[in-house]
């Protein structure tokens, strides 16, 4: 036994030494993952991964890895005379000042392998020459497929192999509060990744287009997102970036997308058909008010209220009445006079949808098979 301590007791001797040894003489040895600049000061480094490194939590790298790809940068030029270029005495003061280039800046986003892209009508309206450019630095001239003012969509199409391709999500399913990510390339500094929430749902009456249902989301949307990506956490398209609001012209916290099933809805008529084919009723909405309530005698508390119905249009021919309170259209409910015409626009001309209105104490349910909603210069009603 007194062997054993006496062995055990030189032991640590002899490690205590060469610890005071080391720390004496090599004391970065001592630290942990501690190295050496080029220029010999002392710098502690992580440890290099095994494998693969995971994701820090929050973080949103997948998801811009998997959608960023299918996110281009749109650059557009057009030539621009000036307005009196044509005047002699403009000319003779002035001389001929020909064509101006004026160039454009937006985002986009590859949503077939086939090369068709989604971006906004603002973005490519007018251009002579639309230059798309990939993230691996592919450049290729784009054609317009069509064009959707009354959203503000816009197709267009490349000829390139290989395309990467955006996953399209479900943007009926959004909450207020789910996590987004804009992806675009604002002021043309590069591709750019922002991160927010989802701060509300089906935002209309801001002016901006015909057909209003934005996602409002508070990440950072700046001149040049436009056409961009708005994608959720797992890096599904759910909006095309449309529009901010802004008193400096940079992001305020306000930015608005088009949804996903909106931009589809487009996609598919400008493909198919040439041009985007909406529902009509032909019947006159107004806001429900207390007024118009007692007016009508009607009990409702939301809907809107019809106060004209063409003569012999879908509508009439279903039975529909002034003073009638449509609260749903084909299930889903309609609050204002924009949701109303959004509703109605998605409806499949020809094809006969459930209206459920509201009529005096009873609700009734309607039967009402869309025209084609005539062109804005000759749609006096909805």
């Amino acid at each position: 036994m007194k062997r054993f301590w006496l062995l055990f007791s030189q032991a640590v001797t002899v490690l205590v030494a060469a610890y005071f040894v080391v720390a004496t003489l090599q004391p970065d040895w001592l630290r942990r993952g501690a190295t050496r600049s080029g220029a010999g000061i002392a710098l502690l480094e992580a440890p290099a991964p095994a494998g693969a490194p995971a994701p820090a939590p929050g973080s949103y790298s997948a998801a811009a890895r998997k959608a960023a790809p299918a996110v281009v940068s749109i650059n557009t030029s057009k030539a621009v005379r000036h307005p009196r270029s044509n005047d002699p005495w403009f000319q003779f003061f002035f001389g001929d000042q020909g064509a101006q280039a004026q160039a454009g800046l937006g985002s986009g986003v590859i949503i077939s392998p086939e090369g068709y892209i989604l971006t906004n009508n603002h973005v490519v309206e007018g251009a002579d020459e639309i230059e798309v450019t990939l993230t691996d630095s592919r450049r290729a001239r784009a054609r317009v497929i069509g064009t959707d003012p009354d959203t503000d969509l816009a197709i267009l199409k490349i000829e390139l192999d290989k395309l990467p391709v955006i996953v399209l999500g479900n943007s009926d399913q959004l909450a207020v509060g789910d996590h987004v990510l804009a992806i675009g390339n604002p002021f043309g500094v590069g591709q750019t990744v922002t991160s927010g929430i989802v701060s509300a749902l089906g935002r209309s009456q801001l002016g901006i287009n015909t057909f209003e249902n934005f996602i409002q989301t508070d990440a950072a949307i700046n001149p040049g997102n436009s056409g961009g990506a708005l994608v959720d956490v797992y890096g599904n398209l759910q909006g095309i970036n449309t529009a901010i609001y802004s008193r400096s012209g940079g992001s305020m916290g306000i930015g608005f997308a088009i949804p996903v099933s909106t931009a589809k809805m487009v996609l598919d008529g400008i493909v198919r058909d040439g041009q985007v084919t909406r529902g009509w009723i032909g019947v006159e909405p107004n806001e429900l008010s207390p007024e118009l309530a007692e007016t009508f005698g009607v009990k409702a508390s939301e809907g809107v209220i019809i106060t004209g119905v063409l003569q012999d249009g879908p509508a009439a021919q279903a039975g529909m009445r002034p003073g009638d309170v449509i609260v749903q259209v084909a299930g889903k409910p309609v609050r204002n006079v924009s949701e109303l015409l959004t509703a109605v626009a998605a409806l499949r001309p020809g094809q006969k949808a459930p209206f459920t209105v509201q009529r005096g104490d009873g609700t009734v349910e309607l039967q009402v098979s869309p025209g084609v909603r005539p062109s804005p210069q000759r749609a006096a009603r909805r």
